[in-house]
């Protein structure tokens, strides 16, 4: 994850990660990208949380991340994998502007900000990766991130304890709309002797198929 070796050096990447959780629970609060009691889980459950699905990412991988709000899972993504590019999909205005604060404050190389809903993003159908957090039920998010991912790239949802179900709800959607047979990952397994990460995180991976 922030320590693995590449270009950027391991000091860099954790200094930036700290950095982006300093501006949450500061700026952040302040301009209602999180809420306060936020605070207390931004380490382990929203930072590292979202870094540990670099697990299911191949290298050099053109990534969006849709809906993505104050930057999660995308701008822990972009500390922990420099070697991938990162785009955050966000409509509304003053999150854009957090975000490019964010950016430029700490230096982060590999991401950019795309105001737009993901319906809007153009041209479609060419990243490796769509990740999501947290954003909707998972057919309505696979109209959403399918269409923007290559026929063999895929969409990466982060969920909660209701992925089987949204899985066995959702199947006939998700075929629908070009996706193959969902799996549930739990990334960060070999992480939970570390106090501050509590819990591995679920992601449902769903190839574009055609």
């Amino acid at each position: 994850m922030f320590g693995a070796t590449d270009p950027q050096s391991a000091d860099e990447r954790i200094a930036q990660a700290e950095g982006y959780v300093g501006l949450l629970s500061t700026i952040g609060i302040e301009r209602g990208i999180i809420g306060p009691r936020e605070v207390p889980r931004l380490w382990g459950r929203h930072v590292l949380g979202s870094a540990v699905v670099e697990e299911l990412i191949p290298g050099e991988s053109d990534v969006i991340d849709v809906g993505t709000g104050g930057g999660l899972p995308g701008i822990p993504l972009a500390i922990a994998r420099p070697d991938i590019w990162v785009t955050l999909v966000e409509p509304m205005q003053r999150r854009v502007d957090f975000l490019d604060e964010v950016i430029a404050a700490l230096g982060i190389r590999n991401v950019e900000v795309l105001r737009a809903r993901a319906e809007e993003v153009d041209p479609k159908g060419k990243a490796d990766i769509v990740v999501s957090r947290a954003v909707a039920p998972l057919g309505k998010l696979a109209g959403w991130c399918l269409p923007l991912a290559r026929v063999g790239g895929l969409m990466l949802a982060i969920k909660g304890q209701s992925a089987s179900e949204e899985i066995a709800r959702d199947a006939k959607t998700v075929r629908r709309l070009g996706g193959g047979p969902a799996n549930i990952s739990l990334c960060g397994e070999s992480k939970l002797s570390d106090p501050v990460f509590p819990v591995p995180a679920t992601v449902v991976a769903i190839e574009r198929v055609r």
